[in-house]
């Protein structure tokens, strides 16, 4: 930030002179509002080296990391001939291998290493390229100048999350960017889409890009989300696609889907089970071999960023390119050469050991012990970095300035036209604790935006429209996935039982808290109780306690502290909607990321007494309905409207048909209090009230929560938007909708056998079993629904890890 005269450099004087409009205290709130979004967004990073898979929110500091617009152009010359290096590396070791020929690189950093997969040589019989994405953490040492900590040529994570630095920096602080001349991200974005395209086979007019993802349990999986959305890609898992004459497809509820590129963020290995010992689509390789599909990069493209062929890259660029090499790399020495253990033997404290495969952390190994007998045998394993400080930006403590060791990442991406262009910015991080470092440090502090200065005459030029065949207008709902229609259905059902959960536990407490009660409210609170035990909160001991007692309120409270059901419900809803944050609006998004951190912060406050435990319930009830307004009026009528409100319907159904029952499981001389229970149950009681005053009786209280077709809570309304819904997936003809419409005719026909009974308030009383039979009818569809929709088996190879764990050494890694 100053030059070596103690003055503002020019390029943060703008900056600063904000900071100093604003007051720095002014700048410290700026910062908390920016932690608050990140937190309702739910940004959060998995931390990779715990045991409990723990989150901690992500956190941006508001001062970014300022490049002026010269120094910005020489590290994009620099690495933009780095990724053409690299590039051409890649195409030699997999084909030709001259460079080993020649012993420019030493084979055995080749063929003993885990990234070299083997099949990847094989012939194609059409060009592709391994690499046209290429990421590049820099550090500036204590002389100024940028030197290469590690090449990321698997995936480079971060770029995803550079843009929601951005994006929500802007929103908190927008008179830094009025102060700032900064140069905006969306070019890159659009060129470098403008480039997958161009990637895509021959013949396809609108190619279908997807963004291959190891799943919403990975760490890396919103740095996946943000750049699927940046760039209008298709969020998939393996299971997601399949391989069928020759072309890749996308498994849909309407059927298969051709997909043209993939930018592939899984491990090489974990591409083709055919091939590798992993999991992935079989015969994907072949596939990208013959043509019919690309992927961005290409498998085995990690072999690149090696340490141990640090040393060698200088040759190597004289060789494949014919040029000296414009950014350095930290000194780095392979320990398989000689001469190269000489110098690191003679002043060991001078270097430090790492992994000669891998760009990671220094390895649990001293530099001498590489000669001792601990290392000694494959010192060719290892490589041995000079460690150099890193250089200072500021970062704001409190409520002022402190200069904190950082570290830059910067991505590029290959044109159309096959040239490297850089992103005017990247992804900075602070590093926690001190000292000099040899390579990628394992843990970091809070990101930073990276601000690239915009010159006036800089010209900002996007990529050409591209030429595209007119669209056909398509309306279709069921291009959606198998996997995501499941998480969709289970979020609705989840949602709504939480829902249902939290209504009946309003309902208890309320009567509960009253005081003593009277005999119309005891026998509404075992009624309640009864509910509660067959919907899993509470157990059968505790549903038959007296209404009065300290058993019933205890098992209320477990039911919301930690373990309980309802927390366990909470969480529930969590999973699946984790899964499907691509298909959810921001809105949406939003609602349930307060559903459920509030939820659960009034839950367990709730565990310590009822009183508290009423308001969480109210609390839940209030943001499940916001979350099933929010869907009603901002998702479009299509698949993922539809499996989500199946859920939710089928869903209530059930509930509703075992909650009337025991409501009214009553004897015909105390139906009035089952049936005022039944109004309070369907949130039916003020509309009864204005269509019939005071007077509770059978037929017009049944008709309302049973048969009502304008009654969004009545039983019939739930089977008719199921039925609906099964036709509009699976057509007029399908036969689980006719099964669904059967259905929905029953609670009709209940009334109407209770209107021409002579004893009405017997022929109330008979209908606890037939509601209970309607509920296990309910279940069963529900359960043939899944059978044909939703069902999804991940696919998992024998010896393969379990795919919901951390996989650090996942290509990109854990690196954001």
């Amino acid at each position: 930030m100053v030059d070596g005269r103690g003055q503002i450099r020019p390029h943060w004087r703008g900056l600063l002179g904000a900071f100093s409009s604003l007051g720095y205290p002014a700048v410290a709130e700026r910062a908390r509002r920016l932690d608050r979004a990140f937190e309702e967004e739910g940004v959060a990073t998995v931390l990779a080296d715990s045991a409990t898979r723990t989150r901690r929110p992500w956190r941006c500091d508001p001062v970014p990391l300022i490049l002026p617009a010269r120094e910005f152009a020489v590290l994009e010359q620099g690495l933009a001939q780095r990724a053409r290096l690299l590039a051409a590396l890649l195409d030699d070791l997999y084909g030709p291998q001259t460079l080993l020929a020649q012993g420019l690189l030493p084979a055995t950093l080749v063929f003993g290493n885990p990234h070299f997969l083997r099949p990847c040589r094989a012939p194609a019989a059409t060009r592709f390229p391994r690499l046209t994405f290429y990421g590049a953490d820099l550090l500036r040492g204590p002389d100024g100048t940028w030197r290469v900590l590690a090449d990321r040529c698997g995936g480079a994570n971060g770029v995803g999350f550079a843009a929601e630095n951005r994006n929500l920096l802007a929103r908190a602080l927008p008179e830094a960017f009025r102060a700032v001349q900064v140069r905006t991200l969306r070019p890159f974005f659009d060129t470098w889409l403008d480039a997958l395209q161009a990637l895509a086979p021959g013949g396809a007019d609108n190619p279908r890009l997807a963004l291959l993802t190891p799943g919403a349990k990975q760490e890396t999986w919103l740095e996946h989300l943000f750049l699927s959305r940046e760039l209008g890609l298709e969020l998939v898992e393996t299971g997601d696609l399949t391989v069928r004459d020759g072309a890749v497809f996308l498994k849909t509820l309407r059927g298969l889907r051709r997909i043209d590129v993939i930018m592939r963020r899984i491990k090489g290995e974990l591409s083709d089970p055919l091939e590798f010992s992993g999991g992935g689509v079989p015969g994907l390789m072949q596939t990208m071999r013959d043509g019919a599909v690309r992927m961005v990069n290409a498998p085995g493209s990690m072999l690149a960023e090696m340490p141990g062929a640090a040393p060698y890259l200088p040759s190597c660029g004289r060789a494949l390119l014919g040029e000296e090499l414009l950014l350095e790399g930290l000194e780095t020495l392979w320990m398989g050469d000689a001469a190269a253990r000489a110098r690191v033997q003679a002043a060991p404290e001078a270097w430090r050991l790492r992994s000669a495969f891998e760009p990671g952390p220094p390895v649990p190994l001293g530099a001498l012990e590489v000669f001792s007998d601990k290392g000694s045998a494959a010192p060719w394993m290892y490589a041995a970095t000079r460690p150099l400080p890193p250089s200072a930006a500021p970062q704001l403590v409190g409520e002022a300035l402190e200069p904190a060791p950082v570290v830059l990442r910067m991505f590029l991406a290959c044109d159309a036209m096959g040239n490297w262009q850089a992103m005017p910015g990247g992804l900075a991080h602070v590093l926690e604790g001190g000292g000099a470092i040899a390579g990628p440090p394992p843990r970091r502090g809070s990101a930073k935006d990276v601000w690239v200065i915009a010159e006036d005459a800089h010209d900002i030029v996007g990529p050409a429209a591209p030429r595209a065949a007119p669209l056909a207008i398509r309306r279709a709902s069921g291009d959606l996935p198998s996997r995501v229609a499941d998480d969709l259905y289970w979020l609705g059902r989840y949602v709504e039982r939480l829902d249902a959960s939290a209504r009946l536990l309003r309902a208890l407490l309320a009567r509960l808290l009253r005081g003593p009660a009277l005999p119309r409210e005891i026998a509404e609170v075992r009624a309640l109780a009864r509910c509660l035990n067959a919907s899993g909160l509470i157990d059968a001991e505790a549903a038959a306690s007296p209404a009065d007692g300290t058993a019933l309120p205890r098992a209320l409270r477990a039911a919301a502290g930690p373990g309980g059901a309802l927390l366990g419900l909470l969480e529930a809803v969590e999973r699946p909607q984790v899964a499907v944050r691509d298909r959810l609006t921001h809105d949406m998004w939003t609602a349930f990321a307060h559903l459920i951190q509030e939820g659960r912060a009034r839950l367990l406050a709730g565990a310590a007494g009822v009183d508290a435990l009423a308001g969480a319930a109210t609390a839940i009830i209030r943001f499940c309905n916001a979350v099933s307004g929010i869907a009603a009026e901002n998702m479009v009528r299509g698949g993922a409207w539809m499996f989500l409100d199946l859920g939710r319907r089928i869903e209530r159904a059930t509930a509703t048909a075992r909650n009337l029952a025991h409501a009214l499981d009553q004897p015909p001389q105390r139906l009035e209090a089952g049936l005022r229970l039944a109004l309070e149950i369907c949130d039916s009681t003020l509309t009864y009230r204005a269509r019939y005053l005071a007077a509770v009786q059978p037929a017009p209280v049944l008709d309302l929560v049973l048969a009502d077709p304008g009654n969004p809570r009545a039983l019939g309304y739930q089977l008719s938007a199921v039925s609906d819904r099964l036709a509009e997936i699976g057509g007029p003809d399908d036969t689980l909708a006719a099964t669904a419409a059967g259905l929905a005719a029953r609670p009709q026909a209940l009334v109407d056998a209770v209107l021409v009974a002579t004893d009405r308030e017997s022929a109330t009383a008979d209908l606890p079993a037939a509601l209970h039979a309607l509920e296990a009818e309910t279940a069963a569809l529900s359960d043939a629904v899944a059978r044909r929709y939703v069902s999804h088996i991940r696919t998992h190879s024998l010896g393969e890890a379990d795919p919901g764990a951390a996989d650090p050494g996942a290509e990109g890694g854990t690196e954001a």
